[in-house]
């Protein structure tokens, strides 16, 4: 078996805002098409509300932005992003993590995107030697660098 090397914060934070950009790239353009105007622009309803997402559009997004992630590290291993940065979402033993697994690192980041626990899950990326978030430890999954 090879020895993995893993990802570290910065190319995993790297490949994330990648996807996020691009994402953004595909959402914000939609919704000033559909609504003629730009969804999720701060307003003073917001900010008495707190933020939450009411619109129908906005929240079909959040469904796509998961299944973006869920299919891609799922099936290829590998987003957009993580592509780009030559990153794999692997098992611990190398193989490719399947959709199962994908969903489930990915439903966790739901909670690694909480405050407190996004400073935990970059300390865990940092000080562990497999670095993987609270998502990775709990799926089972690793982010490792690729040379193709």
């Amino acid at each position: 078996m090879n020895k993995l090397s893993y990802a570290g914060l910065g190319s995993r934070f790297l490949a994330l805002l990648i996807d996020g950009l691009l994402l953004a790239a595909i959402f914000f353009p939609t919704t000033r098409i559909a609504k003629g105007v730009w969804i999720m622009a701060p307003s003073d309803h917001l900010w008495r509300l707190g933020w939450f997402i009411t619109d129908p559009l906005c929240m079909i997004f959040l469904l796509v932005i998961f299944i973006y992630f869920v299919v891609l590290e799922g099936v290829f291993g590998r987003t957009v992003g993580k592509r780009l940065l030559r990153l794999r979402v692997v098992r611990r033993d190398g193989g490719n993590s399947g959709l199962l697994k994908a969903m489930l690192r990915n439903l966790l980041r739901l909670v690694d995107g909480l405050p407190i626990f996004s400073i935990l899950g970059a300390v865990l990326i940092v000080v562990s030697p497999e670095k993987a978030r609270v998502g990775d430890l709990v799926a089972g999954t690793r982010v490792v660098k690729t040379d193709r």
